[in-house]
């Protein structure tokens, strides 16, 4: 195994190579570059990379012996010894001011003064904190988003849809597509919305994404320059907002009401909405504003970006039909995604574009992806659908979800009704409901949740501007039993806010 060592550095301070051979493996073992249990190169090789004599590495091994830096084992090698990293000595960290002044001689001051200019993108990145990833602790019954139980997943048939994909003998394995993505799987896309949807789509004006979210902002990029002008629903999904600010866009806030979005004559150039199922109200857009919004798009030439997030498991009512759906004019884009459908590591989400945009949607995706990832996965989701696979499993999900959403309004409904009003829903994968009391009682009442072993999204993670106090409860990664202790659990947390007070 050929290892990486900072020889050049200590060659400028150690006149012999074995010198600096015999520092420069000390330091990789103090500081943890070479952990303990990792072995060494032999002499010989060694020797032939950093050009010594195969004496003089067997002096510096010696050396490292003798010090207790390494171990050697018979038949087997030389060895890092476990012990030697945990702390340097007080040699080593001169050594390392050596390197430090040296360092510094090249680079203007000391390194940990010295940091990297970003450019104007670079710093309103990082003026718009990252969101962070959660992970549910165990004995947590938790109701922030956490994807489907797998154990409803078909996965005897997305394993035989994979085998598919790679061809006989693993043949597909090494072949490519173009950036805009699998072929087949668009097709199956163009079909399956066809049918479920009432979008007239066509495979060549779809184009798939690692994720919505880069969808988001590759349209963005593409359609919003400096200081122009995006209307986001208020309270929105929060990345929408990122994309526009890091991009220079100036927001404009698009109040709502228990209908949605209030159509306005926004001077704007896009819009993003998402009208079947308002994120996070769940509140579902009227037809009549539906059409003011396409109205709206025409006389200004703007662009709707219309994100329909997880409306394919609706329980009840009849399908909402989509702005897409409904546009003449070739100015809605839609944007979908698999990672809520099928399972939250595939990050797989499509655009359906106006035919104007398709050429440089593709350009700007070769950028960032000249070849598209998980192709495996495109080529096995498009066998996934086209057998029916996915279908099936939309029924199955459809039904499971609408038992569990329904359960845990009532509970909800029957439990808690003095803290929160629930709105109307009957599709989606989260409740959102209004608080009705004091605001020091619900950061109260969230801090005893936790306290107890549960927890919820606070909905001001979604307000542009603060708003009304309310909670999301997530439920697909819940059970019956876990849903039902969950409640019992923030009955408990809001017993003990009484009992503080």
């Amino acid at each position: 195994m050929n290892i990486t060592l900072a020889f050049d550095q200590y060659l400028t301070i150690h006149r012999y190579k074995y010198l600096a051979l015999y520092h420069a493996l000390r330091a990789g073992i103090l500081e943890g570059t070479l952990p303990g249990g990792t072995r060494l190169p032999s002499t010989r090789s060694l020797a032939m990379h950093y050009d010594l004599s195969r004496g003089s590495v067997s002096q510096v091994y010696e050396m490292l012996l003798a010090d207790g830096y390494v171990r050697t084992v018979t038949g087997r090698g030389t060895f890092v010894s476990k012990e030697s990293f945990v702390s340097a000595s007080e040699d080593n960290k001169r050594e390392n001011v050596t390197l430090g002044k040296v360092a510094d001689a090249a680079g203007g001051g000391p390194a940990s003064e010295r940091t990297i200019p970003l450019s104007a993108w670079g710093e309103r990145l990082l003026a718009h904190p990252t969101p962070m990833y959660e992970q549910r602790s165990r004995n947590v019954v938790s109701f922030l988003s956490g994807g489907m139980r797998m154990e409803h997943f078909p996965y005897a048939e997305w394993r035989s849809a994979l085998t598919y994909a790679g061809g006989k003998e693993g043949g597909l394995l090494q072949s490519t597509c173009p950036p805009e993505g699998d072929e087949g799987l668009r097709k199956a896309i163009a079909a399956h919305l066809r049918i479920t949807r009432g979008i007239r789509a066509d495979a060549e004006h779809i184009v798939l994404f690692s994720g919505s979210m880069q969808g988001i902002v590759i349209l963005t990029q593409l359609l919003l320059d400096a200081e122009g002008s995006a209307v986001v629903e208020d309270p929105g999904f929060h990345g929408i907002r990122r994309a526009v600010e890091i991009n220079r866009g100036r927001l404009l806030v698009g109040k709502l009401d228990d209908s949605g979005l209030i159509p306005e004559d926004w001077d704007a150039r896009l819009l993003f909405v998402t009208p079947s199922r308002q994120f996070p109200t769940g509140v579902v857009l009227p037809l009549e504003r539906r059409r003011i919004l396409l109205e709206w798009a025409q006389r200004h030439e703007a662009v709707i970006i219309e994100d329909d997030y997880d409306s394919e498991f609706r329980w009840s009512g009849r399908p909402i039909e989509p702005l897409k759906a409904l546009d003449r004019g070739e100015r809605v884009v839609y944007i979908g995604s698999f990672s809520n459908t099928m399972f939250s590591s595939l990050r797989l989400g499509f655009a359906v574009l106006p035919p104007s945009l398709v050429k440089p949607t593709i350009a700007a995706k070769a950028l960032y992806e000249p070849l598209p990832v998980g192709l495996l996965e495109q080529r096995a989701l498009a066998r996934f659908m086209n057998t029916g696979g996915y279908g099936r499993h939309l029924r199955r999900m459809t039904r499971i979800y609408g038992e569990r959403g329904r359960f845990l309004r009532t509970m909800l409904s029957e439990q808690l009704n003095e803290l929160f009003e629930l709105l109307p829903g009957d599709a989606g994968l989260q409740v959102y409901a209004r608080w009705l009391r004091s605001k020091e009682e619900f950061v109260a009442f969230r801090a005893a949740a936790r306290r107890c072993g549960t927890d919820f999204r606070d909905a001001a993670l979604y307000q542009v501007s603060p708003g009304e106090l309310a909670a999301c409860f997530a439920f697909a990664h819940l059970n019956a039993g876990e849903l039902e202790e969950g409640i019992k659990r923030l009955i408990l947390a809001w017993e003990d806010v009484q009992s503080a007070t």
